[in-house]
């Protein structure tokens, strides 16, 4: 896995592993210590049958480990991370039943037609980021163009999405909700009818 200790957000996209999206939960442990961090990620391969679909240290200076499997797999493997992480835990989650949007949107290669309205939820953790693209994706129909998780961000994260005006308002309200529920919401933000010039730099 090529690391992503703050690399030009420009040249690289986070590789995240594919798997058979059905019946897929996703879970994901975010640590303040990079050695700690990769500590939890032996335990959580470790304590149940999860495939690691991603592991990186992060700015700043942060770690997260993404695993899939089944749910009791992946819930036994994020409880096992959160254990290990202790004091360094900075944020977790389990989502039972992924979008299949989500995974597509770590790359930012999603393919799209037409972008009529962009709307964005911007997180202090990957964690909640994930929570609230997936939120987001099954709330209303928008296309997840992009999950940033804290490239060359300071720790944060954001969720970029498109579609018409009123899916994308219902679906930031959803998303706003299910980040925000661990405290790490940070905004959201809504433009009708962007600017090409803006479409063109952000995607």
């Amino acid at each position: 896995m090529q690391s992503l200790n703050c690399p030009d957000p420009t040249e690289e996209a986070t590789r995240v592993e594919r798997m058979e999206l059905r019946q897929l939960a996703v879970g994901c442990v975010e640590t303040s210590s990079i050695a700690r961090g990769i500590e939890s990620a032996d335990a959580m391969c470790k304590a149940a049958e999860v495939r690691l679909l991603a592991c990186n240290p992060v700015c700043p200076g942060k770690y997260f480990i993404i695993v899939g499997g089944l749910v009791a797999e992946v819930e036994s493997a994020v409880r096992a991370g959160e254990a290990v992480a202790a004091d360094t835990l900075t944020d977790s989650m389990l989502i039972p039943r992924v979008h299949a949007q989500v995974l597509d949107a770590f790359t930012a290669m999603v393919p799209f037609d037409q972008v009529e309205a962009i709307g964005m939820i911007e997180t202090f953790s990957l964690p909640s980021a994930i929570v609230a693209g997936d939120a987001a994706a099954k709330s209303a129909q928008v296309t997840l163009l992009e999950i940033r998780l804290a490239r060359a961000l300071g720790g944060k994260a954001f969720v970029l999405f498109t579609g018409k005006v009123a899916a994308v308002s219902a679906a930031l309200e959803a998303g706003k909700q299910a980040g925000a529920a661990n405290g790490l919401m940070l905004g959201t933000t809504l433009i009708p009818s962007p600017h090409p010039d803006l479409v063109k730099h952000l995607l």
